[in-house]
C-alpha cells in the first residue's frame, strides 16, 4: 500500500520521501515504486520519463528526512500501536503547518488522534488496493479533524485523479464495514459448500458489477490484514463481524493470498 500511495503521488507531480524500517525494506519499495511508474508509463498513463519520475522519489530510514514534507501519509501495517508509535514519530519532526493521515482501514481515528499534539491537523486517508488502478479514497474525519484539512484531503484526492467520499469516524468507516461484510458472507458460503470461489466471486462481479470478487479481493487484500480487520469489528460492533473459521484456519497455515501464492485461490505470480 505504502509503494502504491508513494506511486500515485509521484504520478501527479510531488516530491516523495519514503520511511521504511531497515535499509533492505528501503531499497524494496523504491524498487516496488519505480516498477509501478515503469508500467504506469508503458500503458500511456504519463507522458514524463522514468528518470523524471524517480527523481522525485527518496526512500530512507530516518524520520527526520520527512521535516520539509507538507503532508506526510502513513502506511504501516494495521495494528494500533505501531500506526500510533509511527505518527507520533512523525510529528516530532515535522513543521507545525504540517498535515498528517493513516492509511487505516478500519482503526479508530479519534484513537490515534488522541495521543497527537495537533489532532485538528489529522485525518484517515484510506487509499485501495491496487493504488494505481482504483478510483476512491475515502476521507475519514476524526473528532478533531479541521475543516480546512477536509478541504484539502478532498482536493488531494482530485489532484491524485481519483473520488474522494467523506465518512465520519467509525468502525470500518464504509468500505472496509460494508467489504468485510460481504467478504465474511461469502467465506461461510464456502464453508457451507453453497458453491466454489469462483462461483461465488463470479456471482458478485456478474450479478452486481464487482470488478473483483469478494474471496480474490480478500486474497489481494491479504487473509491476515481481512482476519485483523474482522476482528477488531467483531469487538467494536458485535458478532456479525466474527471472523469464519476458514479464515483462521487459513491465516495459520500461512494461507495469506496473493502475497503468498495461495488464499482462497493460487496465484501464480
Amino acid at each position: 500500500m505504502g509503494a502504491g500511495i508513494a506511486h500515485a503521488f509521484c504520478v501527479a507531480g510531488t516530491v516523495v520521501v519514503i520511511v521504511e524500517q531497515n535499509e533492505q525494506a528501503a531499497e524494496a519499495a523504491r524498487g516496488r515504486v519505480i516498477a509501478a511508474l515503469d508500467r504506469t508509463i508503458a500503458k500511456g498513463g504519463t507522458s514524463e520519463s522514468l528518470d523524471v519520475l524517480s527523481s522525485r522519489l527518496t526512500t530512507t530510514t530516518d524520520y527526520s528526512h520527512l521535516a520539509p514534507c507538507g503532508l506526510v501519509v502513513e502506511a504501516v501495517p494495521e495494528d494500533f500501536d505501531l500506526k500510533s508509535t509511527a505518527l507520533r514519530a512523525v510529528e516530532d519532526v515535522v513543521d507545525d503547518a504540517a498535515w498528517l493521515a493513516t492509511n487505516t482501514s478500519s482503526l479508530s481515528i479519534g484513537d490515534l488522534a488522541a495521543a497527537l499534539q495537533r489532532p485538528e491537523r489529522f485525518c484517515g486517508l484510506h487509499f485501495f488496493n491496487p493504488v494505481p488502478a482504483s478510483a476512491l479514497i475515502e476521507v475519514v474525519l476524526g473528532p478533531a479533524t479541521s475543516a480546512e484539512l477536509k478541504r484539502a484531503a478532498q482536493e488531494w484526492a482530485v489532484a491524485l485523479g481519483k473520488t474522494p467520499v467523506v465518512v465520519k469516524d467509525a468502525p470500518g468507516f464504509a468500505s472496509s464495514r460494508l467489504g468485510v461484510a460481504i467478504a465474511l458472507e461469502a467465506m461461510r458460503m464456502m464453508e457451507e459448500g453453497v458453491a466454489s470461489p469462483e462461483d461465488i466471486d463470479a456471482a458478485m462481479e456478474l450479478g452486481y458489477k464487482h470488478s473483483v470478487g469478494p474471496l480474490r479481493t480478500t486474497d489481494i487484500v491479504g487473509l491476515d490484514v481481512r482476519l485483523g480487520i474482522a476482528e477488531y469489528l467483531a469487538s467494536t460492533l458485535g458478532e456479525r463481524f466474527e471472523p469464519p473459521r476458514i479464515l483462521r484456519e487459513k491465516v495459520e497455515r500461512g494461507e495469506l493470498g496473493r502475497k503468498s501464492g495461495q488464499g482462497f485461490f493460487t496465484w501464480d505470480d
